[in-house]
């Protein structure tokens, strides 16, 4: 066995890493990936050389008899500048592991209670090996007990791949057109990190490759997604869902303040809206400061007051417009006269119809 004393943590890692069929792992990456994980742990780094000994303990000197195939795959020398061959290394047999071991029966239970349940929601991705998982484990189909609204138009492949792609950390060459235009096709290189639904819509957030500009592409409107391999991925700094933490929906303008939104609602409303938040940071105004708003705003009969901290965004308006006559902005001004602007051009439209 490896003499270093950290030798069945580096076997781990590269055990893992031998396992990876979304990426193409040369001697140098598995050493730069091994001194990663370990760092992560605070062992040392350790040398190319020594990850030479770990696979030859894999191969041949130590009890696993691992076959490792090596094999190239075209490749792009961003310092050298010019196209070349990479030679890889990877386990030859895709579910091979050192570390393989049988679940217990209360795992086997958890995990077939788990599929189940992943099975009977409408419009999640059909992941690669679910239904194997399913004859494997003997995972009964039952009736569905718990269903989701999913939009009209079906993403479950695109769904699928764009998963796959975050999980495995791959970059994506990513084929995208416009409403306005859907002629024109936009190829882009990207680093995908979320998938969020919003409003019955999937949107997929990723970073530019050239600059690590954040930016939203609806599903409805991606029309092919290739995976670059040879193409390294950098991961999101930070946790990206804080980017919605002060936006409703899926449009953040960094340039935007947060805006601090009083309204009111009806009483016909006022429990829906207490109930269903427009906003995590909803406030309901009751006792001394709801008595003070009241006295502010006496043509609002009865009634509740709310307030609400996000940016102004398209989502926002809508939202606000929704409620029609049960909702009534009252600060700030220019969140007041958007909703405003919206709701005199709905019924300009509507007196058309009636001239």
């Amino acid at each position: 066995m490896p003499v270093n004393k950290n030798a069945m943590t580096r076997l781990k890692i590269l055990d893992e890493l031998l396992s990876n069929r979304y990426h193409n792992y040369s001697l140098d990456d598995l050493t730069e990936e091994v001194n990663n994980g370990l760092c992560e742990i605070d062992i040392d780094p350790i040398s190319r050389r020594c990850i030479e000994y770990d696979l030859k303990y894999l191969e041949s000197e130590g009890p696993f008899l691992a076959e490792i195939e090596r094999y190239s795959v075209p490749w792009y020398d961003k310092e050298k500048q010019k196209s070349c061959n990479k030679r890889c290394l990877r386990y030859a047999e895709a579910s091979f592991s050192i570390f393989k071991k049988e679940m217990t029966d209360d795992e086997s239970y958890l995990l077939s209670e788990a599929l189940s349940l992943l099975g009977q929601f409408d419009g999640l991705p059909n992941l690669a090996g679910l239904e194997g998982l399913h004859h494997k484990l003997k995972v009964k189909q039952e009736r569905q007990i718990i269903s989701f609204t999913k939009n009209p138009l079906e993403y479950s492949t695109l769904l699928g791949e764009l998963f796959t792609t975050i999980s495995q950390h791959q970059v994506i060459e990513l084929h995208y057109h416009t409403f306005a235009r859907k002629e024109e096709k936009l190829i882009i290189n990207l680093y995908p990190y979320l998938l969020k639904e919003y409003n019955r819509r999937w949107f997929l957030f990723a970073a530019l490759e050239e600059n690590g500009k954040i930016l939203c592409f609806g599903l409805d409107r991606i029309d092919k997604v290739i995976p670059k391999p040879s193409h390294k991925y950098i991961e999101y700094d930070g946790n990206i869902n804080e980017r919605f933490d002060d936006i409703i929906g899926v449009t953040l303008y960094l340039d935007k303040p947060i805006e601090h939104i009083l309204f009111w609602v009806s009483d016909s409303v006022k429990d829906y809206v207490e109930t269903k938040p427009l906003h995590d940071s909803q406030k309901c105004y009751r006792s001394n400061k709801g008595l003070y708003f009241k006295n502010k705003y006496p043509k609002l009969s009865e009634g509740a007051y709310f307030s609400i901290d996000c940016i102004d965004n398209y989502e926002l308006i809508r939202d606000l417009c929704s409620f029609g006559s049960d909702l009534v902005v009252l600060s700030p001004i220019n969140i007041q006269n958007e909703v405003y602007e919206r709701i005199s051009k709905m019924t300009e439209l509507y007196h058309k119809l009636r001239d």
